[in-house]
């Protein structure tokens, strides 16, 4: 059962007064509302980058507009913090911004507040005068192939969320006592991936990896990780920021098949500078011989790992007895066309690669909210022009619900921005009325209320926070994340 505390009697004297209240904490907030027009009320489902940033550009340029940010978990930041590397600190110092988005007296982060079961986008429509998906990618794609139903099979959203701290991938534990492990994509969360398998622990022990992905890491078996792609080097996804962090990771040495990079050094000098800095250091890796003293230094470097290019997974091979996964069958490729548009097509030729351990890092897909949403599941998208829902006025997307699984950060911030700014323009432009007054969270709190759903506010997850500080600084970590989503909620009522 939910946990409840005093927060739901403080909460309905808040409501009774007319007033918005921090449901944890008793404190109440007046809205200084502007003499001329109302306020318009903008809900934004999902604290992650897109959320954020969309959530950034609104406050910047409407300087009445209040905006409120709900989240399914009690915890903020999304991908930021449960799915970039543990490694990466330097990537994740933006949640100082996100930080100071969600401190303004016009933004509300409302957590542990799933959309779609605890409250319903048509409720959040009569409470709002626009709202924007922003919810991500939360599920993962299919192989499609026998056996990948098999033990020792993880999908890599699972396998990040493991080590990351995602509350719903707690339980994992995954099987380590393979001495090779194949990654079955050639993109940044593959690299990540590999990197996370094969670095020294002194390195992880300094980072916010959680304390039982550390200890299973600490008695894994894994040797060499193979990352298999279906198409060449040229077609590779990883940037070159996760293979320079590849080739120089302590105690690892690359394998490469010279003859997967015949002919490039002819084409690299016509391709686009990202891309042929990325190729010129694949093949500076692949094709350069070391010197006698840089031998016998790899030799001494006792983990590997690989690209394979030019295979396509067809099956996974079960053991034995059948009863969990002991390889994957690929089929070989060549490519019809050029460039990223190059088609990965079977020549007939099969090969067996024997592994324990199978991770599928081939793409994360969003699903529907509700079906008074467009969606187009093939596609996994929002149907939508700019961020703006097809067909549903009042209604937006960003992020990879709006675009799809793809790019970087970066990337999302400049897609979110585009929502905000389609957003800004409809109520500049009368397309998007907010004439009529909105009673955005009070209603929805209220409802919630109703409901038994202890909601979290971004206070509430400073004491979240302040906690998981205080354990990292125990054992020598920047944090320890809490992984169970009822301890949260336990913590804030105290």
């Amino acid at each position: 059962m939910t946990p409840r505390c005093s927060w739901m009697w403080r909460h309905a004297r808040c409501m009774l007064l007319g007033r918005r209240c921090s449901v944890t904490t008793g404190r109440c907030l007046a809205r200084t509302l502007s003499s001329t027009s109302h306020p318009p009320k903008i809900c934004i489902v999902g604290s992650g980058p897109a959320g954020f940033y969309t959530a950034q550009h609104l406050l910047k340029h409407h300087t009445n507009a209040v905006v409120d940010i709900y989240e399914k978990l009690p915890v903020p930041f999304g991908l930021v913090r449960f799915g970039v590397a543990p490694d990466h600190p330097e990537v994740k110092n933006v949640i100082n911004t996100f930080t100071q988005t969600a401190l303004s007296e016009r933004c509300s982060f409302i957590g542990n507040v799933t959309v779609g079961r605890d409250v319903t986008v048509e409720e959040l429509e009569k409470a709002y005068n626009a709202i924007v998906l922003s919810y991500g990618a939360e599920d993962k794609r299919e192989l499609g192939i026998p056996g990948e139903e098999l033990p020792g099979v993880y999908s890599a959203r699972d396998f990040v969320g493991w080590y990351n701290g995602l509350p719903d991938n707690r339980h994992l534990s995954p099987d380590l006592g393979s001495e090779t492990a194949v990654i079955l994509g050639q993109g940044n969360v593959a690299l990540d991936i590999a990197r996370i398998l094969l670095s020294p622990l002194d390195l992880l022990k300094k980072t916010d990896i959680t304390q039982s992905a550390l200890e299973a890491l600490s008695k894994s078996r894994v040797k060499r990780v193979w990352l298999v792609g279906r198409r060449g080097p040229l077609q590779v996804a990883f940037t070159i920021k996760e293979l320079r962090e590849m080739i120089h990771l302590p105690g690892t040495r690359p394998l490469y098949c010279s003859s997967d990079f015949n002919g490039l050094g002819d084409v690299v000098k016509d391709l686009p500078r990202p891309r042929k800095r990325l190729t010129e250091l694949l093949l500076k890796s692949a094709m350069e011989k070391p010197e006698k003293k840089d031998a016998a230094h790899l030799i001494q470097r006792n983990r590997e790992w690989g690209l394979l290019f030019f295979r396509n997974p067809i099956a996974v091979l079960p053991s034995e007895d059948g009863k969990r996964a002991s390889g994957v069958r690929l089929s070989v490729t060549r490519l019809e066309g050029t460039g990223d548009s190059a088609v990965a097509v079977p020549t007939g030729q099969e090969e067996d690669l024997s592994c324990g351990l199978i991770l599928s890092s081939i793409g994360y897909k969003s699903v529907p909210i509700s079906p008074v949403v467009p969606f187009l599941p093939n596609k996994g998208i929002i149907p939508n022009s700019m961020g703006r829902v097809q067909g549903t006025p009042g209604l937006y997307c960003s992020g990879w619900v709006k675009r799809g699984p793809t790019g970087v950060i970066t990337t999302t911030m400049t897609d979110s921005f585009d929502t905000a700014q389609s957003l800004l323009e409809d109520i500049k432009s009368g397309a998007l009325n907010i004439s009529e007054p909105r009673p955005g969270a009070s209603a929805i709190k209220e409802l919630l209320l109703l409901r038994g759903i202890q909601t979290v506010s971004f206070s509430d997850w400073e004491k979240i926070d302040e906690v998981e500080i205080a354990r990292g600084v125990e054992v020598g970590k920047p944090r320890e994340k809490i992984l169970d989503s009822e301890e949260m909620l336990q913590l804030i009522c105290r």
